[in-house]
């Protein structure tokens, strides 16, 4: 069996994708995006709003015309051709297996600090297994847990809040880029809805109006939680902390919602982590069907209808990440792959017509990118001349 199932509504696509941007972004980029602009970081959020904006719409589009499991990577080769396909199905796979070491970590650093690498493979492990089953019951009840946690932390620190943001330090444009680069990071998610253009009924119409709603909904939700934190903790405070919200909470004088916070934090690097798998593993499967990774993994599993191969070696390859990864690093290079990614995306929806749209999430996927810090640069770079070479042997 090599076909998947169409058993995913509008709700529980919109569900996959706030389960992986909101997980991502509330509790992986805040931190380093304000170390890069203060808080210029509100400006930079809404750099990375415009430029998802933008990729979005590209991605529903070609989604639309193609509803297959492979998002980007099929979209890259029907359009512009086999290498361009291979080029974003790579930058995906290797880009968001960073993210999912992300969300381990992040799991870890909550959940015991001191053994972080020890429960972060333990909860890839767990995640892989409940994928074997489906994403609609555990995305359901992880994102809804999530926004009463977020809403909970965003009333407690606006109603304390003693920092004004007209006071807060803003850096220079370069600071900004580079923290509309980082905070991309957590808009990424919506690629996992496009992923799963097989599973997904009435795609046509699906796929689009689950992206922008997802897209929306985390707009808003990171908005109301970044004005939060910097009112709370201010820049500088921000850019040290390992855990902001939690922080918040502490500092808005109720410690003993912080156990509640932390919770909530976990089942949100979680749910960002099952979307993520599952994303990658989709991904594998079109890769694998066209040869361009090992052919075993393009099966399906007879009675779960998931593409069972992959899902393992992908958990096996974050697992192994996830051991030994740093936490804010990785989320590094893992933008500068996704927004290659989506610049493959743009550059294919420039094949469409109607052209504004792509060429300026192509421009900003390609400035944001190069804003990176330099390490994630040079490291996406080697990684991405890893693959060319790849397929060129191949």
């Amino acid at each position: 069996m090599t076909e998947l199932r169409r058993g995913l509504g509008l709700g529980d696509a919109v569900l996959v994708g706030l389960g992986a941007m909101i997980g991502a972004g509330v509790f992986g980029a805040f931190a380093p995006a304000a170390a890069a602009a203060g808080s210029g970081l509100l400006v930079g959020l809404g750099i990375a709003a415009v430029v998802a904006y933008c990729n979005a719409t590209s991605s529903a589009r070609l989604a639309a015309l193609y509803p297959t499991s492979g998002g980007t990577y099929v979209y890259g080769r029907e359009r512009l051709g086999p290498f361009w396909g291979y080029l974003a199905g790579w930058s995906f796979v290797v880009g968001k297996t960073a993210s999912c070491a992300a969300m381990a970590l992040t799991v870890g650093l909550h959940v015991w600090p001191s053994q972080a690498h020890v429960v972060a493979v333990a909860a890839v492990v767990v995640l892989t297994a409940l994928n074997y089953v489906g994403v609609k019951k555990a995305a359901r009840v992880i994102v809804a847990v999530v926004l009463v946690v977020l809403a909970v932390v965003v009333v407690t620190g606006l109603g304390s809040s003693a920092v004004a943001l007209g006071n807060l330090g803003v850096t220079g444009g370069f600071g900004v880029l580079e923290a509309a680069g980082l905070l991309f990071f957590a808009f990424a998610g919506y690629a996992r809805v496009a992923t799963l253009g097989e599973e997904v009924r009435d795609p046509v119409r699906t796929i689009p109006r689950a992206i922008f709603l997802a897209l929306m909904i985390t707009l808003f939700v990171y908005a109301a939680v970044a004005v939060t934190v910097l009112s709370v903790l201010g820049p500088a405070r921000l850019a040290e902390s390992k855990a902001p919200l939690v922080d918040v909470v502490v500092a808005a004088g109720m410690p003993g919602l912080a156990p509640v916070v932390t919770v909530g934090a976990s089942l949100a690097a979680l749910g960002a982590l099952l979307a993520l798998v599952l994303g990658v593993s989709r991904t594998v499967l079109a890769m694998a069907r066209d040869r361009h990774l090992p052919g075993a993994l393009a099966v399906v599993h007879p009675r779960f209808s998931v593409p069972h191969r992959a899902e393992l070696v992908v958990g096996c390859v974050v697992a192994l990440a996830a051991g030994f990864a740093d936490l804010r690093g990785v989320i590094g290079f893992s933008s500068f792959g996704v927004l290659l990614y989506y610049a493959i995306a743009n550059a294919s929806a420039f094949t469409l017509g109607r052209r504004v749209v792509p060429v300026v999430g192509f421009v900003g996927c390609v400035v944001l990118a190069c804003t990176l810090p330099l390490a994630s640069v040079l490291s996406g770079v080697a990684v991405v001349v890893v693959g060319i070479v790849l397929y060129a042997v191949r």
